[in-house]
């Protein structure tokens, strides 16, 4: 019997042993957007990534609604990781903008990843040439309620023009595409790394223009709203528009829950930061994951880091 009782706790020391460091976990969801857009290819890449180099993890990247619909995910327990803009994060710890009332207090900060570009597009006879010049035109601003709404408005507000000024449209990347190349619409906002397909779609049958947002516009807004970068638009990034562009940026991110498993995202983050990491997810999108690099992991963060991420950072 004291043999069976010693065998007994060695088994049970081995077990514990061989636990050390794996990750408790074994089931991650990534939330990332949808599959014509750049999340989705970038959380497939993470996921395959962190297959093969976290021990014991199953993770799957699911197509969403992109960064709102991410944080309810998260806030909700139907997903592990999430890809958000850096200001959509920052309302929802907040609970500002459309996540009045609804702080998430309990969302961290994973990494940034690279700009999602705030494009205001027109066509080239338009005679928009600033975002002032908006005042009495038909504008898409987004979806109702989403990041590039809020992006619509506030670049619009650091101009001095309020939707009482213009004829407000809310549509999608594909309904803003179509209308304005119908014109039914004379100008749209649109939130995405850059080309972005639906912007590539107008300007393969119309002349367009990428409307500069000034200096004094982007001072203002970054006054208010620190999470905006300035940013440029190389010229010929879209059919006929043959001039660098200046515009303003948010961050696409990584963010978690509090609750995930602080080795377990340390661990995620070598992997992903690793040589083998990076060239993966540049082989899933040569642009945004070219930008995917260590040393911007932490520039735009717009939350408290997590303990595993702030474990990781510490270290480099």
């Amino acid at each position: 019997m004291k043999k069976i009782s010693i065998l007994l706790i060695a088994i049970a020391l081995v077990a514990a042993l061989s636990g050390c460091g794996a990750p408790k976990q074994s089931f991650v969801s990534i939330a990332s957007g949808g599959t014509g857009g750049t999340y989705y290819p970038l959380a497939g890449a993470m996921a395959t990534i962190w297959n093969e180099g976290v021990k014991g993890m199953n993770a799957t990247a699911q197509a969403t609604g992109a960064s709102v619909a991410n944080v309810n995910l998260l806030r909700e327990g139907k997903a592990d990781v999430i890809m958000v803009q850096n200001d959509i994060a920052y309302y929802a710890v907040n609970g500002l903008e459309l996540f009045k009332d609804k702080a998430f207090p309990e969302l961290k900060g994973m990494a940034i990843l690279y700009p999602e570009t705030c494009q205001l597009i027109t066509l080239a006879n338009s005679g928009i040439n600033s975002v002032a010049g908006l005042k009495g035109k038909k504008v898409a601003v987004g979806a109702a309620g989403s990041g590039v709404e809020a992006n619509a408005r506030q670049i619009m507000e650091a101009a001095g023009v309020t939707y009482a000024d213009i004829q407000v449209q809310y549509l999608s990347f594909n309904e803003a595409a179509s209308n304005l190349k119908d014109g039914n619409i004379d100008a749209a906002f649109l939130t995405a790394g850059h080309p972005t397909a639906a912007v590539q779609d107008i300007s393969a049958t119309k002349d367009i223009r990428v409307v500069k947002i000034d200096d004094a516009v982007v001072a203002k807004l970054q006054s208010t709203y620190p999470f905006y970068t300035k940013t440029v638009i190389p010229a010929n990034t879209y059919k006929g528009v043959d001039a660098d562009t200046q515009t303003v940026a948010v961050q696409a991110m990584l963010a978690v829950s509090a609750s995930l498993d602080a080795a377990t995202v340390e661990k995620m983050l070598q992997t992903m930061f690793s040589a083998a990491g990076t060239e993966r997810l540049t082989a899933a999108h040569a642009k945004a994951g070219a930008m995917i690099k260590l040393e911007n992991a932490q520039a735009g963060m717009s939350l408290p880091l997590h303990p595993g991420a702030e474990k990781f950072y510490g270290k480099k």
